[in-house]
């Protein structure tokens, strides 16, 4: 590939436009010669933004097809971006095994790919029928072996606790009675379901299977404690000074990264007279700004995917790092599922 070529396709427009892309570049504010992970690569478009400032890039994916579709931008980049098939919660060790003992700054885009929505053989959108999957990198259980086997009380947790969906019991009980006839195996078939079982408000903004269908795709890629894993990770490999920018589209999300970033940018006091060996902590991170980042009008116009979208982000401090409690920051027990048909 000759130079210009490989200019011209590391500068090229993603086909999915990565939401609040410019404010995340202004958080991280790559440098000629700095190192960042983007540990959400997609369809690259965070990974070219940095490549284009000059900087090198681990990018970390669990999708294969992600990983395959990205060789080319691997290519152009000459060396400065190194793509990992993986989970983002492992972001520290894939790093470490990339030649890199600390980075500049870590990106996480939490949630759903576009380009995953966009296919519907994956199975992650209702709004295209296809195989009730949802399965981020390709192996393990399906969501449509979670629909098929989980009791109905079970059900109910799972959709009141991962889609934060209010019908929960509702929308369990049908499709108990739906499976019976035969099994729940696309996703349309759900969907409609869902929707004869609790009507749809003219006046809502959202299908009423979106929670249901977000609850499915967290559980079947343990997305909020890979969340959590991730936010550790990225503590203890970035350096002092370096920085973290987080990208999150629905209320468990943003809840977990405020509240890790809130426990880690205070100090920790330390013991009391009643618990005198707890620890004393010196704060990991200073907070960027004073909240969160949302898109402007014309974003959200243009990407009904960014509407929700939050961001947030920190500066890393020189304060060792410490394990995260998945617990504390409110990421739910899957073990508190339970149940099967």
């Amino acid at each position: 590939m000759t130079a210009n070529r490989a200019t011209a396709v590391v500068n090229a427009q993603p086909s999915h436009v990565p939401v609040l892309l410019e404010e995340v570049v202004a958080t991280l504010d790559p440098k000629p010669g700095q190192v960042f992970v983007d540990g959400t690569f997609g369809d690259g478009g965070y990974s070219r933004a940095l490549l284009a400032a000059g900087a090198s890039v681990v990018a970390i994916d669990r999708d294969p097809d992600a990983v395959f579709e990205g060789q080319p931008l691997a290519k152009a980049a000459g060396g400065r971006l190194t793509l990992v098939r993986g989970r983002f919660g492992a972001l520290d060790w894939i790093a470490r095994g990339a030649g890199y003992d600390s980075v500049d700054g870590v990106v996480l885009d939490v949630g759903v790919s576009s380009m995953q929505l966009d296919r519907a053989e994956r199975g992650f959108s209702f709004m295209r029928d296809g195989p009730l999957d949802m399965r981020m990198s390709k192996d393990g259980p399906t969501a449509a072996e979670l629909v098929n086997t989980l009791d109905a009380k079970a059900l109910t947790r799972l959709l009141s606790t991962y889609g934060e969906e209010r019908k929960a019991g509702t929308i369990a009980r049908a499709i108990v009675e739906a499976r019976r006839a035969a099994p729940l195996t696309r996703t349309r078939a759900l969907a409609e379901v869902i929707e004869k079982a609790i009507g749809r408000n003219p006046r809502d903004t959202i299908h009423p299977a979106t929670r249901t269908f977000q609850a499915l795709r967290v559980v079947v890629n343990q997305e909020l404690d890979e969340l959590a894993d991730a936010l550790g990770a990225a503590e203890t490999i970035l350096r002092e000074g370096g920085r973290l920018a987080v990208v999150s589209f629905h209320s468990l999300e943003d809840r977990i990264v405020k509240r890790f970033l809130a426990e880690r940018s205070r100090t920790s006091a330390g013991g009391s007279r009643h618990l005198p060996d707890v620890p004393s902590f010196e704060p990991t991170f200073r907070l960027i700004g004073k909240g969160i980042l949302t898109p402007g009008e014309s974003e959200q116009e243009a990407n009904p995917r960014a509407r929700s979208a939050k961001l947030r982000a920190a500066v890393r401090t020189a304060a060792p790092s410490r394990p995260v409690d998945a617990a504390s920051l409110g990421v739910p027990s899957l073990r508190a599922i339970g149940g099967s048909a």
